[in-house]
């Protein structure tokens, strides 16, 4: 496990169909597991999406960044860890490392960037209580050494 980022918050087993004929996971699958990462880190910190969009508060991706590493293949075992890099006013960015889980290999990292949106679409600034959440968990995780607020 990476020293500083917080265990894994999803485990995804690369499937089958994940891969090409050479059993190398697509790499636009990164970004799926991403997502999958998030939603559970959200739901461990105690906040899950359906409780934002209960609330009307909707988190579209406007930006995403992913570096490959090393090819994931069929049937790996994989750890998405996940944490807050920066939060804004109008966004959060989440960061991600996806590594091997046998062997702890990197296999990518990257980031999105969400706008806080209400159901129409239309930006919200700081919306309650999500905002002061995730400055919680952004203060836990400065003091851990983990993000930076920019």
């Amino acid at each position: 496990m990476e020293e500083g980022i917080p265990g894994p918050a999803a485990r995804i087993r690369v499937r089958y169909a994940e891969t090409d004929a050479m059993g190398v996971a697509y790499h636009a699958n990164a970004l799926v597991w991403f997502e999958a990462g998030r939603t559970e880190f959200c739901r461990s910190k105690g906040l899950p999406y359906r409780e934002w969009e209960k609330a009307g508060v909707f988190l579209p991706v406007v930006e995403a960044r992913c570096r490959y590493k090393h090819p994931a293949r069929y049937d790996d075992l994989l750890d998405v860890l996940v944490d807050l890099l920066e939060l804004g006013p109008y966004t959060v960015t989440f960061f991600y490392r996806i590594v091997r889980s046998g062997d702890g290999r990197l296999i990518a990292e990257g980031e999105t960037k969400h706008g806080f949106c209400d159901r129409n679409g239309k930006l919200v600034k700081a919306p309650e209580p999500f905002f002061g959440w995730l400055q919680k968990i952004i203060g836990q995780s400065r003091k851990e050494g983990v993000v930076q607020v920019g």
